[in-house]
């Protein structure tokens, strides 16, 4: 019988912590609730205490999401756990993750605290987080370079305080399977009390062993593994989600634990976090990369042929790829069109189908074949308000050895309703500055472009380009992405959309750097 392991992610919060994946409050409740949908227990929606935005994101998600465990992280301190306490007050299943660094090296330089009062400040953190909520994590942080006999006391001190669950975080992904494999049975072996409460992993990925520690903390009795989708997090990122959750199902059979998770969202999840945050998955990414099921070898492609298992572990449909890519044409009406949106994980109705449905068909006279990639393209989840702009028209004239010019068209509002502007960019270097400046004279708004990306969604010659823009205003950062046909209007309506985004405000600081676990 499969032992249950818990999969707590924290892509909200040590994901956001990644360069360039900061989210606002609309995007991070989106991607809440398609973690709920994905089936994970817990969410750890933020760290309250960082900032207004946060608190109020983490408010937000306790009180909208249901059907999960809500958290919030907090250092051990009363206005910490305080802040986190009302911030996860609303949750179904609330829950207060607190943290305090135990290694050597931490005590000495950043804390400045002898052992004793390190136990001392653990205990006073835990028992005032139990004060606020009946389930309490704590964290030892950077355990995997902390002395075996003081992690033992730590954590046999955090249980006896109130702790439901201890965690123990590889914060600089220094461990190895074997190491960490002995740090978690010697914490089973000599903590008198550890049967009440459940030891969980948190691993960072910098020397690429992440999910391997992960399932070596499992082989040795942890029962929950804290991780993110894509492995986003800080520096080389965490424990990715879809690579532990089918580790554990493909191989039940010798780790004999699994997941509630139902995989079949994973594709699509992973989809919606990078088309909020802008950053891409390698192709060759494990499990949601687009070459993950891909064969090329003749050799392979001929066992596949002939039994699929010969050269596959996994099928693609049970991660959420689809076998058949060529869905539609341009006869193709509403209702199939929202069967297969259904199918991939994007269920679209009322207005919202009208519109994907509108593009479609616009899509669809521009190319002889769609296909379900070029279909999720289409579909932006994010609903334009009433003052975003859109992109109209342009012209744009260019020649060798000259300044370009370009003339946009945009309008603000509803397509019923809306006005139009437009105005004209002369001495632009190339065609794109030309149009990023002209959009940037009718919006009344400048923004300095620091990353700018156009990749193929699809196949073939007409496939569509999809452009992703980060740009700064204020010294806040913003993005944009826009996908077409012609890779020009793409770049442009993606400039567009960082413009809305820029105008609606509340992007994160350029550079931001927060806590980690």
């Amino acid at each position: 019988m499969s032992r249950p392991i818990t999969i707590f992610d924290t892509t909200l919060r040590d994901g956001e912590q990644s360069p360039g994946c900061s989210m606002n409050l609309a995007e991070k409740l989106e991607m809440a609730q398609a973690l709920a949908d994905l089936r994970v227990d817990v969410i750890e929606a933020g760290f309250p205490i960082a900032s207004p935005g946060d608190f109020e994101s983490v408010k937000s998600i306790a009180e909208t999401v249901k059907g999960v465990q809500v958290c919030g992280l907090a250092r051990c301190n009363d206005k910490d756990i305080d802040r986190a306490g009302e911030a996860v007050r609303g949750a179904e299943h609330p829950r207060i993750h607190v943290f305090l660094a135990t290694s050597a090296i931490h005590r000495e330089f950043k804390l400045r605290m002898d052992k004793a009062e390190i136990v001392r400040r653990a205990v006073e953190g835990v028992k005032r987080a139990r004060n606020l909520c009946d389930n309490i994590e704590f964290s030892p942080e950077d355990a995997a370079r902390t002395e075996l006999d003081f992690l033992c006391e730590v954590v046999e001190a955090a249980i006896n305080a109130g702790a439901t669950t201890v965690n123990i975080p590889d914060t600089v992904g220094y461990a190895t399977p074997t190491h960490m494999f002995n740090h978690i049975k010697t914490l089973v072996d000599r903590v008198p009390n550890i049967d009440k409460a459940v030891i969980s992993m948190h691993c960072h990925d910098d020397l690429g062993m992440a999910v391997a520690n992960s399932l070596a903390g499992i082989e040795a009795g942890a029962g929950q593994i804290e991780c993110t989708i894509n492995g986003i997090g800080e520096r080389a990122g965490n424990c990715s989600l879809e690579e532990i959750v089918m580790a554990l199902r493909t191989r039940n059979d010798y780790y004999q634990a699994d997941t509630r998770i139902d995989t079949t969202r994973l594709v699509p999840t992973s989809r919606l976090l990078s088309s909020i945050t802008g950053m891409e998955v390698q192709r060759n990414k494990a499990i949601v990369g687009r070459n993950a099921f891909a064969h090329e070898s003749g050799i392979h492609q001929d066992g596949m042929l002939k039994e699929p298992t010969t050269y596959e572990i996994m099928r693609p449909e049970d991660v959420g790829f689809t076998k058949t890519d060529l869905v539609l044409g341009k006869h193709s009406g509403r209702a199939a069109l929202s069967d297969r949106l259904k199918a991939l994980g994007y269920p679209v109705e009322g207005d919202k189908l009208d519109i994907v449905f509108e593009a479609f068909k616009r899509l669809a006279d521009k190319k002889k074949e769609v296909y379900d990639s070029d279909l999720i393209a289409l579909v932006d989840k994010r609903p334009p308000s009433e003052r975003d702009w859109s992109l109209v028209s342009y012209d744009v004239k260019t020649h060798t050895d000259e300044p370009a010019s370009a003339t946009v068209t945009l309008r603000r509002g509803p397509k019923e309703k809306g006005e139009e502007t437009t105005e004209t960019f002369f001495g632009g270097d190339g065609p794109l500055d030309a149009l990023f400046r002209a959009v940037e004279k009718v919006a009344g708004i400048q923004l300095e472009v620091t990353d700018y990306r156009v990749n193929s969604v699809s196949k073939g010659k007409d496939a569509q380009g999809e452009a992703n823009i980060e740009a700064i205003s204020d010294g806040r950062l913003y993005r944009g992405r826009g996908v077409s046909t012609d890779t020009v209007e793409a770049s442009t309506k993606a400039f567009v959309a960082a413009v809305n985004s820029a105008q609606a405000g509340g992007g994160p600081p350029a550079n931001i750097r927060r806590n980690a676990v």
